[in-house]
């Protein structure tokens, strides 16, 4: 058996939103060349580029990516390692804050709704409840922190190579949005960023429990790492599927210079006008192989943290 074994006591709320936050942080790390990858793909085929400054210009586009390692090795060779990881600051802020919401809080909001509904021990509405959890926390996480994914996406869409970029750094991509676009700008895209976040949440969260429910409820594998590996992998497959659409439209919109698109439905309606269905689910295999190992990493710490945080906590 590798890692912590299953604790006699029940993770505090405390443990969970922390254990959440902390594991969200890993897996972006370990993560993160693929997401700027999938951004850097997902904003291909935008009809602007920049140039002094903040300030953007209408021009040609010009599609130099190709496929998710391809991407990666055009932006390591042109732009240096750091872009790989551009927007990680942010990224970390934005994990801290919608992981330990979204994740952290999963299972208390699903037993406020059992006790709600009063209905805690019939299966037939199990999957409801989770799904009810799910949107709620996610929901929470982008209405009270979504500053963080708007610089987190304008930092990973910006290059690194020698021309100007929009943005020295983090924390002056947040002073300079706050300065120039306002409250307005800092929770630019929040009603999309709400859909996909919600739509995320659950079918990672839900399919997680459900894939591991079965496992165990089947005697298929232990509570054990190679179980959560399984129901993690199961998820991210689920949530990418899903997802897609919602996630390009919300890239493409908080990265759009103001004024570009007049709302979210506008960004859709304009990307399929333009660039077809497909556009829709560009970078999906980056998303998938994002989401997928994300979720991996994700779910193993956060088990093995709650376990732990116990172990010593009982100790």
């Amino acid at each position: 058996m590798i890692g912590f074994d299953v604790s006699t006591v029940q993770p505090t709320i405390g443990v969970k939103f922390i254990s959440a936050g902390l594991a969200g942080c890993m897996a972006d790390i370990v993560t993160f060349p693929l997401d700027v990858a999938k951004v850097r793909l997902q904003i291909q085929g935008e009809s602007f580029v920049q140039i002094q400054g903040n300030t953007l210009a209408h021009g040609a586009t010009k599609f130099k990516f190709r496929g998710v390692f391809g991407t990666i090795r055009t932006i390591f060779v042109e732009e240096g390692v750091r872009a790989c990881y551009s927007g990680l600051v942010a990224g970390l802020h934005r994990q801290m804050s919608f992981a330990s919401i979204r994740i952290g809080l999963y299972d208390s909001v699903k037993k406020f709704y059992q006790d709600l509904l009063g209905d805690s021990e019939k299966a037939t509405t199990g999957n409801t409840v989770r799904i009810m959890a799910g949107f709620t926390t996610g929901a929470m996480a982008v209405f009270c922190f979504q500053p963080t994914d708007v610089v987190k996406v304008r930092m990973q869409a910006q290059g690194h190579g020698k021309g100007p970029t929009r943005y020295s750094g983090t924390m002056n991509a947040y002073r300079s949005i706050f300065q120039q676009e306002g409250m307005k700008g800092m929770w630019k895209g929040v009603l999309p960023n709400i859909a996909r976040t919600a739509i995320v949440n659950v079918s990672e969260l839900v399919t997680y429990d459900i894939i591991k429910e079965n496992i165990l409820y089947y005697n298929l594998m232990s509570d054990h790492l190679p179980c959560h590996f399984v129901s993690a992998f199961g998820a991210g497959f689920c949530a990418t599927v899903v997802a897609s659409p919602v996630d390009v439209v919300k890239t493409r919109y908080m990265n759009s210079p103001d004024g570009k698109y007049r709302g979210a439905i506008h960004c859709a309606t304009n990307m399929f006008k333009d660039e077809g269905i497909f556009a829709f689910y560009k970078g999906f295999m980056p998303s998938f192989m994002r989401l997928g190992s994300w979720n991996i990493v994700m779910f193993v710490c956060f088990e093995q943290l709650k376990r732990g945080f116990m172990t010593f906590h009982t100790d």
